[in-house]
C-alpha cells in the first residue's frame, strides 16, 4: 500500500503493491518492485532499481543508478525466495550493487545503520554489515562477508568471501583481504598484512587512554614478540586484564575459521 504522503516522478515505475512509507521522494525513471517496503524520508534518486524481497530503512537515502535486491552472481542461486534488508539512515552513493541472499548462506543481505557506501561500491549475497561501517569508493565484499560495527574498507579493496573484518577495523585502500581482518587494527596491502593498532582512529572514536594502551600491547604481543599465536594469546590473557577491548580482540582470533590476517 502507497502512502498518500509521498512525491513520485511521473517518469518513476513504482508497483502498486510496493509499501512506501511517509514523505518518501522518488526520482525520474527509478523503478521499485512488487515486494520492496520503504521506510519513512527515504529518498531515492533517478534511475535507480529497487526489486526483490527489500526493506529499505527510515531516512536512507539512495543516489541515482543503484541497484539493490537483484539476483545474486551466484551459480547455485535457482530463483529462490530471499532477502535483502538495509537499515537506516544509510547514505548510498551512484552506481553501489547490493544482491539478495541465496539459501545456501542465509537468505539474506544487510546492512546496519548509518552506513556509507562511496560510488561503485559492491555488497555481494548474504553479506552483513554492522552499524556505521563506511565502504570507499569500489570497495568490493565477495558473497558471505561479515563486516562489524565500525569498519572502514579502503578505495578498491577487496575482501574474499567467507571473510569477516572485525569492529573498528581499517582496511587501507587497494587492499586484497583473504583472511580475517583483525578489530581495531590497520590491515593494509596486496595481499594484505597487519600493522597494528589503528591509533588515529580510536583516538578520533574517543577511545580511552588506557583503552589504547592495553590494546597496543595486545597487538604487540600478537606481532611483534616472536610468539607464535597461540602464545600470544595466553600472554594477553595473562598481562591485560579488564579491557574488554581486548578480550573482544581474543575472542574474534579463537573463532575464525579461515585464519587471521597477521
Amino acid at each position: 500500500m502507497q502512502s498518500p504522503a509521498r512525491e513520485i516522478h511521473s517518469t518513476a515505475l513504482v508497483s502498486p503493491r510496493a509499501q512506501i512509507g511517509t514523505d518518501c521522494c522518488i526520482g525520474p525513471y527509478s523503478i521499485i518492485g512488487d515486494e520492496v517496503s520503504l521506510g519513512d524520508r527515504v529518498r531515492i534518486d533517478s534511475h535507480c532499481v529497487i526489486d526483490g524481497l527489500t526493506r529499505i530503512g527510515d531516512e536512507t537515502h539512495i543516489y541515482p543508478f543503484v541497484s539493490i535486491g537483484l539476483p545474486p552472481q551466484d551459480l547455485k542461486f535457482a530463483g529462490e525466495a530471499t532477502e535483502t534488508e538495509i537499515g537506516r539512515r544509510n547514505r548510498i552513493r551512484e552506481f553501489v550493487t547490493i544482491h539478495r541472499g541465496t539459501a545456501g548462506g542465509g537468505g539474506l543481505t544487510r546492512t546496519g545503520d548509518d552506513c556509507f557506501m562511496m560510488a561503485q561500491v559492491h555488497i555481494a549475497h548474504d553479506c552483513i554489515l554492522g552499524n556505521n561501517v563506511i565502504m570507499a569508493n569500489a570497495a568490493t565484499l565477495a558473497g558471505h562477508v561479515i563486516v562489524d560495527d565500525g569498519a572502514q574498507i579502503g578505495a578498491y579493496s577487496g575482501v574474499h568471501q567467507f571473510c569477516r573484518i572485525g569492529r573498528e577495523a581499517y582496511v587501507g585502500g587497494y587492499s586484497v583481504v583473504v583472511k580475517d581482518a583483525l578489530p581495531f587494527a590497520l590491515t593494509v596491502g596486496n595481499h594484505a598484512k597487519c600493522y597494528g593498532l589503528n591509533k588515529v582512529g580510536m583516538r578520533r572514536r574517543g577511545y580511552s587512554r588506557e583503552t589504547i594502551a592495553a590494546l597496543h600491547h595486545a597487538f604487540h604481543l600478537l606481532l611483534a614478540s616472536k610468539l607464535n599465536t597461540a602464545q600470544a594469546i595466553e600472554r594477553i590473557r595473562e598481562e591485560i586484564t579488564g579491557s574488554e577491548e581486548a578480550n573482544e580482540l581474543v575472542r574474534f582470533i579463537e573463532t575464525s575459521k579461515r585464519g587471521v590476517v597477521k
